[in-house]
Formats: structure tokens, C-alpha cells, sequence
């Protein structure tokens, strides 16, 4: 199932996060050309994270706009410790729990504007956005959040509970508890 050896090789993730880490110290520097490797490297991964959130295409771009220009403008409070991608997540989370909290509403997701993640990830196929789109009416707020950090952003259980501010053997526990939901539901 697409869910459970989503993680890339180790090499390939700490080459990512390398070059993730010298696009964000470039950027501290101030040569905003490094953006755009950045942008480039995380985009899907930002976008599907903000989109689980705000379930909106619309506000989903306005929070990634946002979420950019955050980090550009706040780069040199970057501190490395390897994972660059929570870094940027966490301002991606806040910032679509603050447009949240602005609009108090949440709704659900059109089949069309599936289209928006599965454009931007290689990795999907038809009868994974099928689950993706089963994962966000058949599970909770926190288990579809989960799964979609795990499944389209390709985070470690580990970082997912560090960026939720959750003990780990919860946030596994809420990812084979969804995964079983899933499994049951289809």
C-alpha cells in the first residue's frame, strides 16, 4: 500500500535536507535566488501539508504565498538540526491555523481540487488519491493530518511528532489506527 514505505532512502532524504539547509542559510544571507531551489524542493510537500489543513485550493495558494515570504523574511531564525522541512512546515501550519481561526469554517474537499496535489507528486496514481480522498472524510482532523504528512509529504513519524508536538507512539498509533480505518473503508 502507497502509505507504508513512503520514505525515501536515507540518502536521498539527507541529501534533500542538505540541500534543503544550505538553500535556507543562502537565503539568511540574503541572495533571495536561493528561494526559488527551495520553493522547488517543497512545494508539493507544502502545498498537500497546508491543503489537508485548510481543505480550500484557494486559501491552500494564499497560505503557500504566505508561508514563502515568511521564510524568506525569516531565514537567519533557522537553526539547522537537520530537518529543514518541519521548519518550514510548522510556519505552513501556523499560519493556515491562523486563517482558520480567521474564518472559522472548514469544509470539504471537491474531487476536482484533488487534481492540485496529484499534479504536483509523481508518486500518485488514481487508486491512491482515491484513498487520500477516503483518508480526509473517513478519519479525524489529527489521523488525516497525519497520514498526509507521512503519505504526500513524506515525513518520518518522528518529525510529524515533533511538528504536532505529540508523543511518538501516538502519532503511530493514530497512523495504524487511520491506516485500519482506511484498510476496513475499502
Amino acid at each position: 500500500m502507497f502509505f507504508v514505505g513512503v520514505a525515501a532512502p536515507g540518502g536521498e532524504e539527507s541529501d534533500k535536507n542538505a540541500r534543503l539547509d544550505k538553500a535556507l542559510r543562502k537565503l539568511a544571507k540574503g541572495h533571495t535566488e536561493a528561494m526559488e531551489e527551495l520553493y522547488e524542493l517543497t512545494k508539493t510537500a507544502v502545498y498537500g501539508y497546508i491543503f489537508s489543513i485548510l481543505k480550500n485550493a484557494q486559501d491552500a495558494e494564499d497560505i503557500l504565498q504566505d508561508t514563502y515570504v515568511k521564510v524568506c523574511m525569516n531565514a537567519d531564525q533557522y537553526t539547522a538540526r537537520g530537518k529543514p522541512m518541519a521548519w518550514i512546515l510548522t510556519i505552513a501550519r501556523n499560519l493556515s491555523l491562523m486563517r482558520i481561526r480567521s474564518q472559522k469554517r472548514m469544509t470539504d474537499i471537491p474531487d476536482y481540487e484533488w487534481e492540485a496535489i496529484a499534479d504536483g507528486n509523481g508518486n500518485f496514481g488514481t487508486e491512491d488519491r482515491m484513498v487520500l480522498q477516503a483518508a480526509l472524510t473517513q478519519l479525524s482532523e489529527e489521523e488525516s493530518r497525519i497520514v498526509m504528512l507521512h503519505a504526500v509529504s513524506g515525513l518520518k513519524h518522528r518529525e510529524i511528532a515533533d511538528m504536532m508536538d505529540m508523543p511518538l507512539a501516538t502519532v503511530l498509533s493514530k497512523y495504524n489506527r487511520a491506516i485500519k480505518k482506511l484498510q476496513k473503508y475499502i
